[in-house]
Formats: C-alpha cells, structure tokens, sequence
C-alpha cells in the first residue's frame, strides 16, 4: 500500500496523527511508513489495516510462508565468538 493511500483512507495526516498521538506534520512527513507505526495503525484500526500491508518488506503474511525443502537447505558454517568483558562498548 502505498503511504499516501494509507493516510488519505484514513483520513488524511491530521487524523493519522490524531490516531498515532503524534502531528501532522511528522505524519506528512513520511516517505514510507515507519515501523512502529505500521504496528500502531494495525492496532488503531483493529487489524483493518495490517502490518503487510503497511510494510511488505518487513513483514510477511502467512501465506508467504512456506515450508523449507529439506533437500535445498544447508547448514551456517558461521561460528560465534562471545565477547569478552573489557572488550564491550558500553557507550
């Protein structure tokens, strides 16, 4: 969906802020619709408009899932090294 689509069908910037506790002008503002508020608008509209449908590249319906093939999967060769104390950044 497209983020100026989103926000005229759901009234325009100054109703999406209202609905998002936010202004509409942070709300006019976007050129894709930030995550966390992909979240607060499904949620805001009882699940009329999904999360997918806000952010398809984040987030993907279940109907996108499918199940791994057994034969085409390989195991990570990656391997973790854990950090040490004096080595964190704690900035």
């Amino acid at each position: 969906m497209n983020v100026k689509t989103v926000i005229s069908s759901l009234g325009g910037p100054a109703a999406v802020g209202k609905l998002l506790g936010i202004s509409s002008q942070a709300v006019s503002q976007w050129r894709v619709i930030p995550v966390h508020q992909a979240l607060a608008i499904e949620r805001a509209t009882n699940g009329a408009v999904t999360r997918e449908e806000l952010r398809p590249d984040i987030f993907l319906r279940n109907s996108d899932l499918r199940p791994a093939d057994p034969a085409s999967s390989s195991r990570c060769s990656a391997t973790l090294t854990p950090i040490r104390e004096d080595e964190e950044s704690h900035g």
